[in-house]
Order: structure tokens, then C-alpha cells, then sequence
């Protein structure tokens, strides 16, 4: 009938062969000659027949090809974050040989998803938003895991969904994919204090989804667990260092958070060494100490976290702790793989490289 959409049986009859021989020509495998497989595809062309409907093959399979990534900030700031873009590519790079592709999302109550092509900072739109409860996936990755995420957690496990979490703790039975964070930045700490610096300020990613830019008070803890593994780990050496919290990982942010924390004009009163959750808001600590006139390390020693490639910082060196963002995510989409094929996904924890730059140095002399 005119204005119907032709199937893989039309474009077999139009090249007289068999409908296996069609399918077996648009399946990429190998076994018909060249011959018959120019003629399937030049019927093809002539009917408008593109391929099999992928919704169809999803049917057959049972599964929709699609493994949801949750973030529990918006997605523009999370894609601002060169580790976060290097766990996507791990985990992308893990659930290709699935077929599978990845839907970014950002679940909370009302779901809000970040609009393609809205401008920076504009509200976020509910019209047509897909969230963890909704979207139709095979297996969820969860970047992270806020108490926030309970209910929707509960609601994948009703559906026998498979779930594996990056840095979070979404409870007994679900694989987690981690990194040493206490350890790696009590290393970080160790080091500061090796070279002599007593009057340090820990500067902090920050301690909820949303969250805002200032000094913290004692009774403050940090919900979200990266932050806390790493204060804590700064904190087996500094005990009483003051903690500035940071709104995000980025360099701007480590600038303002930089002009807070040098703000004393006395060098008596003032840190002689700042250690930063992120390299991005380390960077930003240098640049902020470079327009107060601050020498970098003579003056400051400052340290990173996450062994990223920050842009304008050649030729300096950041003294950090190199993890391995890439192979975070691709554990995680093996993870799902596995689980996927019914098969045991064991949680696994990644350790990080300590790197001596030239932005720390001994304490400077009173």
C-alpha cells in the first residue's frame, strides 16, 4: 500500500532472494557473495527501506539498548568536569559491544533534565523529562548515590534492573566501582606535612548536590561520599585545619575560594599551603594567589586531586593524586555487561598514584 513503510521481505522479493539472505545482508555478517549483496541493497534504495527497525530487534531481545547514567548535579557542570568526561568514555567505550548506548540523566523529584542547547544557567523544563523511575533501561549507572535516591533505587530493584554505582554507596548487593579517596588524600596531606606546613586550609568539593561557597563549621558533614572520604583522609593529618567548601569542580570556583582563603594581607596570619579536593580548584588557588602576588610554592604550597590535564596551566606541574577516571567507567559498564548476561559483578576498588609537581614546597620561613 502507498505510504507504507517497506520491510525486509518487500526488499527480498524485489531482489529475488530469500528473506534470511536480506536480513543476513543488513546484519553486516559475512556469507552471501558481493553480488547478491548489491543487489539487496540497490532493491533497498529503490523501496526507501533504511534497515531493520532497531525497535524491532529491541523486541526480540527483551532489552531497549539503553543503559541510563545518573548524575546527581546538572548535567552541564558535570560535563565541565574532565573526570566525569572520562568515566563516560570508559563507560561507553565498556557497553558498545552490547549495542547499548548510554541516557544521561539527573533524577529528582519533579525530574529536571538539562534542555539541549538552553542556555547556561536557565531553568531546567519537567515537559517530557525522563527520570530513573520512567526511563526505559536495561541497567542504570549511578555517579554517585545521595539519600535522595532511595525510593527511585527501590523502584529499579522492583523492576529487576541491574544498578552499579561509581564513587556511592547504594546498599547491600549492588556493585560498587570506587577509588581510595581517604587513603589517596591522606597521602596528599602527608606530603604537605613532610615539608613542614602546620597552617593549612582544606579546600573541599562540595558536601551536597546543591550546595553553597563558604567556611564550614564543625558540626557540618558531607552527604556526598567523595568529599567525605577525602576530608576525612586530610583530616588523619591536619585534625583542626579550617575547611572552605567549594561549589563544584571548577576553576573559577577554586579561584573565588582562593581569594577567600588568602584574603589576610599578613603572611603571618595567613596558610602556607591549601590542599584542594580537584585539580580544577587547585588551579584555580594558583591563579587567585598569582593576582595577590603570592609565590607558588615559595610562598603557597597547593595540592590537587585527580591527575587531569587543566587547560592554561603549562608550563607549571600541580602536585596531585592521579586516579584512573577512564578505567573507573569502563569497570562499571563491564559490570553491567555481567549482570546483563546473569553473571556475579564484584565491586572494585581502584587505587591513585601520588605526583610530585612544582607547586609544593618547603614552609616558608616567617
Amino acid at each position: 500500500m502507498a505510504g507504507d513503510r517497506a520491510t525486509i521481505a518487500d526488499v527480498a522479493r524485489a531482489a529475488s532472494v530469500a528473506p534470511s539472505t536480506a536480513s543476513v545482508v543488513f546484519s553486516g555478517r559475512a556469507g552471501v557473495s558481493e553480488a547478491t549483496r548489491r543487489r539487496v541493497l540497490e532493491a533497498a534504495a529503490r523501496l526507501g527501506y533504511a534497515g531493520p527497525d532497531p525497535r524491532a530487534a529491541s523486541l526480540r531481545r527483551g532489552r531497549s539498548g539503553i543503559v541510563g547514567v545518573v548524575f546527581e548535579e546538572r548535567l552541564g557542570a558535570a560535563f565541565l568536569d574532565p573526570v566525569k568526561t572520562l568515566m563516560m568514555d570508559g563507560l561507553a567505550e565498556a557497553v558498545a559491544p552490547m549495542d547499548a548506548g548510554l541516557l544521561l540523566l539527573r533524577d529528582e523529584p519533579g525530574a529536571v533534565q538539562d534542555q539541549p542547547g538552553a542556555e547556561p544557567g536557565a531553568e531546567p523544563t519537567t515537559a517530557g523529562a525522563l527520570s530513573l523511575q520512567s526511563a526505559p533501561v536495561d541497567a542504570v549507572v549511578l555517579v554517585g548515590c545521595s539519600g535522595r535516591l532511595a525510593e527511585s533505587l527501590e523502584v529499579m530493584r522492583a523492576r529487576g534492573i541491574p544498578v552499579v554505582v561509581i564513587e556511592g554507596d547504594a546498599g547491600e548487593g549492588i556493585p560498587r566501582i570506587e577509588l581510595d579517596n581517604r587513603e589517596a588524600q591522606r597521602q596528599a596531606a602527608s606530603h604537605v606535612r613532610g615539608l613542614g606546613h602546620t597552617d593549612v586550609v582544606l579546600l573541599t568539593l562540595p558536601f551536597r548536590a546543591e550546595d553553597s561557597r563558604g567556611w564550614v563549621t564543625d558540626d557540618e558533614v558531607p552527604v556526598i561520599e567523595v568529599t567525605r572520604h577525602r576530608l576525612e583522609g586530610a583530616r588523619e593529618i591536619y585534625p583542626q585545619a579550617p575547611v572552605y567548601r567549594a561549589t563544584a569542580s571548577l576553576i573559577d570556583e577554586g579561584v573565588a575560594a582562593g581569594r577567600a582563603i588568602l584574603a589576610a594581607t599578613d603572611a603571618r596570619v595567613r596558610p602556607t599551603a591549601v590542599i584542594a579536593q580537584s585539580d580544577l580548584l587547585a588551579a584555580g588557588v594558583v591563579r587567585a594567589a598569582e593576582e595577590l602576588g603570592i609565590d607558588v610554592p615559595g610562598q603557597l604550597s597547593v595540592t590537587g586531586f585527580d591527575g587531569v590535564a587543566v587547560d592554561g596551566f603549562a608550563p607549571r606541574r600541580l602536585t596531585t593524586l592521579v586516579q584512573p577516571a577512564a578505567q573507573k567507567g569502563r569497570a562499571a559498564g563491564e559490570a553491567v555487561a555481567r549482570m546483563l548476561a546473569n553473571e556475579p559483578a564484584a565491586s572494585i576498588r581502584f587505587t591513585c598514584d601520588f605526583r610530585d609537581g612544582d607547586t609544593t614546597g618547603p614552609v616558608p620561613r616567617r
